[in-house]
């Protein structure tokens, strides 16, 4: 495979920005080892904008021939609250539920889990010389920059937060550099933090990235954020930037379950999610289930998704592309509970090798419910 059909493969969906295409094509060209990885905090149950959108890019950086990473970052999850504070729990939650999770999701999106190394961020936080490099990208970057950048986390400025957030986003810059990935991989709403390791490349003195001689920059690659299910606050929404706007409170989100479809939910779980979903009549933009459909079924064209109806409401019909399907709705030729019922049955087949997974390992999802009952 050359260099450019590995872009390809790189830019395809659901990837939603490369920064930068010029600088992926530099580190091929000179050789640079290619190491990649995404960090994901441990809290709830992963959902398919987790598990998919992470597992399809993670399969494709492998057919491009990059080592890939995942890391488990128990004290990023600990500094922002989640499952309790409680940093044991975090670290037991990240190394069952959360490891196998990603390991199926991997998998049915076409990669190698046993290819996918797994780290534990405590494993390398633990080491004096990484809060080196934490306070020498500091010093590079303001106070301002930093408070701007903590919104990463969902927190809005102005919201009252304790002082160890303010040291998230220097972390999350030092994990790339510490551990010398040439491919920082996260979900759109974690740019800011990407943005600042690229801008400060060239200014490190400890842990660069660095290929003989030459300081190199990292490629921030960023993959789509899948819409939750829900109505938006607002609606019709009438611009691009009205969109923007609303783009948070619009994504799908653990912390509102019919929002989402989790990676190992029943089948009557889905049918039931997709049923309940908002997919107005011939509106095929900010439609959460055209959305899914476009990102999850219609990563690959051309495809095969064919939508089962009864002979007096046309039949059954198959797609190919993604633009027929929107083509068909947008005129009133498919019903959104035709669409709807056959996402969810698309999900339902996708998914069945991760609900079995569970079947014969129950211990990761016993776990949580205690943790949720618990806590």
């Amino acid at each position: 495979m050359d260099v450019e059909e590995k872009i390809e493969l790189i830019k395809r969906k659901p990837t939603e920005e490369l920064l930068t295409e010029e600088n992926l094509r530099h580190l091929f060209e000179v050789g640079v080892p290619m190491r990649h990885y995404i960090g994901f905090e441990i809290s709830g149950y992963i959902h398919l904008g987790t598990g998919l959108m992470a597992g399809a890019k993670i399969a494709d950086l492998q057919k491009a021939g990059i080592r890939t990473r995942i890391f488990l970052a128990d004290w990023h999850s600990w500094i922002n609250d989640k499952l309790g504070g409680d940093l044991e729990v975090i670290q037991k939650v990240a190394l069952s539920y959360f490891k196998e999770g990603m390991k199926q999701s991997v998998k049915v999106m076409g990669g190698d889990p046993e290819k996918v190394e797994f780290v534990l961020a405590s494993e390398i936080l633990e080491k004096g010389d990484y809060w080196q490099t934490v306070i020498d990208i500091s010093k590079n970057v303001t106070l301002a920059r930093m408070m701007r950048s903590i919104t990463i986390m969902g927190r809005q400025m102005g919201e009252g937060i304790d002082f160890a957030k303010l040291i998230y986003p220097a972390m999350q810059v030092a994990d790339i550099y510490y551990q010398g990935v040439t491919i920082a991989h996260a979900g759109m709403d974690q740019r800011k933090a990407h943005v600042i390791a690229i801008d400060v490349a060239q200014k490190l003195r400890y842990h660069a990235l660095e290929w003989k001689g030459e300081k190199l920059k990292p490629v921030a690659l960023h993959h789509h954020l899948l819409l939750g299910l829900q109505e938006p606050p607002v609606w019709p929404i009438e611009s691009e930037e009205q969109f923007k706007e609303l783009k948070t409170q619009m994504k799908m989100s653990k912390s509102k379950p019919y929002s989402a479809v989790f990676i190992h939910d029943s089948p009557k779980e889905i049918k039931e999610k997709l049923r309940k979903a908002f997919c107005p009549a011939r509106e095929v933009n900010y439609n959460p289930v055209l959305d899914w459909a476009e990102h999850i079924i219609f990563r690959e064209e051309p495809a095969e998704f064919t939508v089962h109806r009864p002979a007096k409401f046309g039949g059954d019909v198959t797609y190919t592309t993604i633009e027929e399907l929107k083509r068909d709705f947008a005129a009133g030729k498919l019903h959104p509970l035709d669409l709807k019922n056959a996402v969810a049955e698309y999900l339902i087949d996708l998914l069945k090798p991760v609900r079995d997974y569970f079947e014969r390992h129950p211990e990761p999802l016993e776990l949580m419910r205690e943790i949720k009952i618990t806590r």
